[in-house]
């Protein structure tokens, strides 16, 4: 797909903030420094457009880009950063609860994981969570250029062991450096966000 529009259009915390649903919707979610900003930037080849930072835990919101008029990617608050207060962590975890199992045009959510690391429990209950709201979702693999080729296979049975799947066909593998896994992660968007409209 070619990017020729995205923008940021705004930052929610409550669904009366959410800009209206009249458009597909690609959700990421995954801990804080997985990579979520650096994985929008990538995807859209625009630099700057989703800010990246060195200290985890900064995305506190919702935050929803327009991607061609045609749909959005909305980053939500990361999880497991140890320095978020307890009373935090359960707010931003009912954000995410509640904009994932009632926003009506959330057509698939990303599930980013760091590929250097078997996934954690909270990375289990995101995965539950995509269940229970009967969503497709699609598990982006993150930081690959940092792991060996060789040692892939090994990491790609660790997840599907983990993550009890019944196939690595959900797994895909992204580096925001090199770009890989790219061409892969936007057939998935076209096919289960534009399908219906084709």
């Amino acid at each position: 797909m070619h990017v020729h529009h995205a923008e940021m259009m705004i930052s929610a915390v409550s669904p009366k903030q959410y800009p209206a649903p009249d458009v597909p919707e690609v959700a990421l979610a995954g801990r804080s420094n997985v990579g979520k900003s650096s994985f929008i930037n990538r995807m859209i080849d625009r630099k700057g457009l989703a800010r990246t930072s060195s200290q985890p835990g900064k995305t506190q919101t919702l935050n929803f880009y327009d991607i061609n008029q045609e749909f959005r990617f909305v980053d939500v608050p990361g999880y497991g950063y140890a320095r978020v207060s307890k009373s935090q962590r359960v707010q931003f975890e009912q954000m995410v609860r509640q904009y994932v199992l009632q926003r009506e045009n959330l057509e698939l959510l990303f599930l980013l994981m760091d590929f250097r690391h078997e996934p954690t429990a909270l990375d289990k209950q995101m995965k539950d969570l995509a269940e229970e709201a009967d969503i497709p979702y699609a598990i982006i693999l993150t930081k690959v250029d940092k792991v060996k080729r060789n040692q892939w296979n090994r990491h790609f049975q660790l997840y599907e062991k983990a993550l009890d799947l019944p196939t690595v066909d959900a797994l895909f593998p992204f580096s925001s450096v090199t770009g890989e896994g790219k061409e892969d992660i936007w057939e998935v968007i076209e096919a289960y966000v534009f399908d219906e409209e084709d």
